[in-house]
């Protein structure tokens, strides 16, 4: 009996040792909505092929996720096995040089970036060419206007796309005829203008040889024409992603938004779905290429199973199978080429009275070219629209404004 005991309880511990092997690592994958519930969906395939390890996801809020991210790669912290980044923060965190190069062995990502969208490679490279991301899912700039606006203003599509002079005047006709504005904030239109016609090898902000150009054309006309939209009246002064933004496009308040195609699924799903139907989508005014933000895939050098954390990469960036599900539940657009032939790209999209609008993202995706990073464009951006707000709403000349941002940049850069 006492054998019995002794035997039973010898099962018992090897069954419990056994089930500690199988659980001992777990992978940690840290990421903000909606990347997170991506992630989830795919772990039934991830357990097939490994079944003992488990994924263990860290969800926060956009700002708070990346907030946490600085913090695990500036400090001593145990950083995430996978971090998820938004584009805007790549740069920011690939100077640290605390993130992996995936180019280079054992990750090989080098020999496979003609299989993702150009401009979404681009934005993985480090100022010094490494690649230190692989990109998930793009934003192609498109132009989203209110259909039912236009009609009653009796506008057509082209009244909007043809230049940028016919935009601003067919603002003047809406406002006139419905009472929308234009756009949310003159900025927006600013942020695009800067974003067009960038020189290869050029930034945003500074040349390749990290001096700033905020004094350049592109500036110009960007500041002049959010000028010109201001002192007609045409913007609400709305911030992005405040309530009464959201509050503007469900009363139609807003007549366009200048954005990635993902915001036409987040108003479909929460900002304004009872505007089904009343939404159209258009290539940018004068044909203007833009990309906003896009979501990628690091690892920390500091990261424990980098092994395996590549494995969850590659099925997350390179399966086909995964990024189309992920397209057609989250709207996360594919960076991965071979998933722009399917054939839901034809599908129509009821949210924008059936139109087919992704042949027109996915057409925008091979006239976008990425520009070159820099480690200070964060604080160029906030720079800039400093300067911007003081000739909106103080008057300020925009030379003089575009001036002193200049020289505010040139100093930064020079410390």
């Amino acid at each position: 009996m006492r054998l019995t005991w002794i035997h039973l309880a010898m099962t018992i511990m090897l069954g419990m040792s056994g089930s500690l092997a199988l659980a001992q690592k777990v992978l940690t994958v840290a990421a903000y909505p909606a990347v997170d519930s991506i992630v989830k969906a795919a772990l039934p395939q991830w357990r097939q092929k490994h079944p003992d390890v488990e994924v263990k996801i860290i969800s926060r809020a956009y700002a708070d996720h990346h907030t946490a991210m600085t913090t695990a790669l500036s400090t001593s912290s145990k950083p995430p096995d996978v971090m998820v980044l938004e584009f805007s923060y790549v740069a920011r965190f690939a100077t640290g040089g605390g993130l992996e190069n995936l180019g280079a062995a054992p990750y090989g990502l080098d020999s496979k970036t003609t299989q993702f969208v150009g401009f979404s490679i681009d934005q993985a490279r480090s100022a010094s060419g490494q690649l230190v991301a692989v990109p998930t899912d793009i934003g192609p700039g498109t132009l989203l206007y209110r259909h039912d606006l236009l009609q009653r203003a009796g506008l057509k599509e082209s009244d909007l796309t043809s230049s940028w002079d016919s935009y601003v005047n067919s603002g003047v006709i809406l406002k006139r005829a419905t009472g929308a504005y234009l756009v949310a904030h003159a900025r927006d239109v600013k942020d695009l203008i800067i974003r067009s016609s960038v020189k290869s090898g050029e930034g945003l902000y500074f040349d390749a040889a990290g001096k700033s150009i905020i004094n350049s054309e592109r500036f110009v006309k960007a500041f002049e024409l959010a000028k010109r939209i201001r002192n007609q009246k045409l913007d609400g002064k709305i911030a992005a992603w405040s309530n009464e933004w959201a509050e503007g496009f469900r009363r139609g308040h807003v007549a366009t938004q200048m954005s990635g195609a993902w915001l036409a699924g987040h108003l479909n799903n929460w900002l304004a779905p009872e505007t089904r139907g009343l939404w159209r989508a258009a290539q940018l005014p004068e044909n203007t290429w833009a990309a906003w933000g896009g979501s990628f895939y690091a690892i920390p050098k500091t990261a424990t199973h980098k092994a395996l954390a590549w494995d969850l990469i590659q099925l997350m960036t390179l399966d086909p199978a995964q990024q189309l599900q992920a397209f057609k539940a989250q709207d996360a657009f594919p960076a991965l080429i071979g998933v722009h032939q399917d054939d839901f790209f034809n599908q129509p999209i009821s949210f924008l009275g059936d139109q087919k609008a992704r042949l027109l993202w996915r057409e925008a995706t091979r006239h976008i070219q990425a520009a070159k990073v820099h480690k200070l464009d964060t604080f160029a951006d906030e720079v800039v629209n400093t300067e911007l707000d003081k000739v909106l709403d103080q008057g300020k000349d925009i030379s003089l404004a575009l001036q002193d941002a200049h020289r505010l940049l040139e100093r930064r850069a020079r410390r």
